[in-house]
């Protein structure tokens, strides 16, 4: 073999060498793809990490007074979404959607859209370059190589730009939650704790017949009457698109449904009923959940 053809032979390789390290570089659509899963992630983050499906479905004992406390919605609002003439009837099976205007395919759909990768990747395969052997030559071959590397300042700014999505969506939770101002909803001796693992879901304040029972915080009446078992007379409060509160066992109902309300109002005259004893059952939920109602009030104040 002559050496000019032996030359060309490796150059060739090299050549070739150089396009197959351009197919491998996949860690530019690896980079788009972490950053559509930062996207996502600050997403969630507005949402307050939604624990909530997008419906649900009865099941026995259910009644959609119950369905939209222990997910934290006004009743009313469910029953206009699904087009539910009367509240007191739901059959087992039905499915409750519990956000409007989200559809289950609509939102799965989304999801595998926003799973494509951001880059796409090169219709056609670099075209074999040739060149005759000398210096210049390498250093040629080196620049085109140099040249598919990733843009490291492009790739630093696509992560910093995410994680100000990230951040910007937490700080917007926290102002939400920050913004409400809690009292006690009654005074007495605290005589039951909010505990997870035994069930129990509030607290338990004893007290007098007829003693004054008020808002914990400022909001609005979404449920007055006796259609939750255990809860006897109980009306319930929304304060935002996060919390509820409930009192339980009154004697006596002030407040109606719809009815706006402020901090320290009086709401109902504490009582006994569905209860053993003369006292306030007190809870507050975060996205239906139940929460210790000790981390938002003045307990030590009562």
């Amino acid at each position: 073999m002559k050496p000019n053809q032996f030359f060309t032979l490796l150059l060739m390789a090299v050549v070739l060498a150089g396009c197959a390290s351009k197919g491998r570089h996949a860690p530019v659509i690896e980079r788009g793809v972490t950053g559509k899963k930062s996207e996502e992630t600050g997403k969630k983050s507005s949402r307050e990490k939604d624990w909530r499906p997008e419906s649900y479905v009865v099941q026995k004992g259910d009644t959609l007074y119950s369905i939209a406390f222990n997910y934290g919605f006004d009743y009313h609002e469910l029953a206009e979404l699904n087009g539910i003439k009367d509240p007191r009837v739901i059959s087992i099976g039905q499915e409750i959607r519990l956000f409007p205007g989200r559809s289950l395919s609509t939102s799965r759909a989304n999801e595998a859209v926003e799973a494509k990768p951001s880059v796409s990747l090169p219709k056609e395969q670099p075209k074999l370059v040739k060149y005759a052997y000398s210096e210049a030559a390498l250093a040629q071959i080196e620049k085109v190589q140099e040249s598919t590397k990733p843009d490291a300042t492009s790739v630093a700014k696509l992560e910093t730009k995410h994680e100000t999505v990230e951040e910007t969506g937490a700080t917007a939770n926290e102002g939400e939650e920050a913004a409400i101002e809690w009292g006690m909803p009654t005074q007495g001796k605290l005589i039951g704790q909010f505990s997870e693992s035994a069930n129990r879901k509030g607290i338990d304040i004893a007290g007098k017949l007829g003693q004054p029972v008020v808002a914990s915080a400022a909001g609005k009446v979404v449920y007055s009457g006796s259609g939750l078992r255990g809860y006897g007379k109980l009306i319930i409060i929304k304060h935002n698109k996060t919390y509820l509160s409930a009192y339980a066992h009154n004697d006596k109902v002030l407040v109606k449904e719809g009815q706006s309300v402020t901090r320290g109002q009086k709401i109902a005259l504490m009582g006994n009923t569905d209860a053993d004893q003369v006292k306030l059952h007190f809870e507050v939920r975060r996205l239906g959940k139940p929460v210790d109602p000790a981390k938002y009030l003045p307990i030590g104040k009562s």
